[in-house]
């Protein structure tokens, strides 16, 4: 089996493939509910789950590694496999999602003088046995030895925190040395300052964001004339601080955005499919002039809520994703409404807006 990013778009085993995907942290989830959120990301349509992976999750001690219990990516990806979903695998060793100490684990960063996120030596070799320990999952579970992993991201936003492509490329090297064979890519916010910074002509650069669709994607191929266009995060909620508002967004203006980037063959990865819960003080913080922390519900006002049930954007967004790709007549008991059996009833949701300079609609998903 194969996955390459070709000039004209992704392509599996030769054909054209356009990744519908969520996000899902395994950590963010008891392992015992794996299997439903899974299943009903499959539910929804979605061919293929997206997940971090929190380096402080497996290692909170220095020289510890778990892959027991909550912490067996394995098995979550395996499961994914067992009900037809392909997997994207993002590692770090930076994450942020808002998780503690953005997933590195303090024991490294309260070494006296470390520079993380550079090519500091000290910061790279904690860096190359973390990988040593985590990849070989990942490596026996790729696509191209038969199973279901596509793609495998390098850092995470870098471009907003810097511009050292040689730290970029010295990941890569690591990476493609733990036998990482599956294409790499990098994810920044789409604007060009970022873009600009946080990628590298050789890996295929993806964006961010959760609206706006034809502008973003106009930037993003500003910065890479062919290939596949994919929004690594779609943002479809946003997360809660303390003591700040509960963020939500309209179904219908989020159904609309994805529409549009399913339109012009653009991949996707909802942030979230679900969020989840920040279990045991691993919610993290921001400090944009005041330090404030987020709560402990990672709920994202995302189509699957905190509990797991179906919101209104589950709805809305099936509808969407059935003009573009196969979804399953089966929907999740206890859904936000009443479903029509026959097939999804499309959203009067207006015009799909310009399409982007270049762009080509895709073959539907499979």
């Amino acid at each position: 089996m194969s996955f390459v990013v070709a000039d004209d778009g992704f392509r599996l085993n030769g054909r054209q493939f356009q990744i519908i995907s969520g996000s899902l942290h395994y950590f963010r989830v008891h392992p015992d509910l794996w299997e439903d959120r899974i299943i009903k990301a499959r539910q929804l349509g979605l061919n293929t789950i997206d997940t971090y992976v929190a380096w402080n999750f497996h290692s909170s001690r220095e020289g510890e590694f778990r892959t027991d219990g909550w912490h067996d990516l394995g098995r979550f990806l395996d499961l994914a496999a067992k009900h037809g979903l392909y997997a994207i695998v993002r590692p770090g060793p930076y994450i942020c999602a808002e998780w503690r100490n953005a997933g590195m684990p303090t024991w490294l960063t309260a070494k006296p003088g470390i520079r993380v996120r550079t090519s500091d030596p000290r910061y790279m070799d904690a860096t190359a046995a973390y990988y040593a320990q985590l990849l070989p999952l990942v490596r026996e579970r790729q696509i191209s030895r038969g199973g279901n992993v596509l793609m495998v991201q390098v850092e995470n936003e870098y471009g907003a925190y810097g511009d050292d492509a040689a730290y970029l490329r010295s990941l890569v090297e690591l990476i493609k040395a733990q036998g990482i064979d599956v294409p790499l890519f990098t994810c920044d916010q789409a604007n060009d300052e970022m873009l600009g910074r946080g990628g590298l002509p050789e890996l295929l650069r993806t964006g961010t964001f959760g609206s706006r669709t034809t502008e973003r994607l106009e930037v993003l191929r500003r910065h890479q004339e062919t290939g596949p266009l994919m929004c690594t995060e779609f943002w479809d909620g946003w997360f809660d601080s303390w003591g700040r508002e509960h963020h939500i967004t309209a179904p219908e203006q989020s159904a609309a955005d994805l529409d549009a980037l399913l339109a012009v063959g653009g991949s996707v990865n909802l942030y979230m499919l679900h969020g989840g819960t920040n279990f045991a003080l691993y919610n993290g913080a921001n400090d944009k002039g005041v330090y404030v922390p987020t709560i402990t519900s990672y709920d994202y006002d995302a189509p699957l809520s905190e509990d797991g049930t179906p919101g209104p954007k589950f709805d809305a967004f099936r509808e969407v994703i059935a003009r573009y790709a196969p979804v399953p007549e089966e929907t999740p008991e206890g859904g936000w409404r009443p479903r029509v059996r026959g097939g999804p009833r499309p959203l009067r949701l207006g015009g799909r807006g310009r399409r982007p300079r270049g762009l080509r609609p895709a073959a539907a998903a499979g």
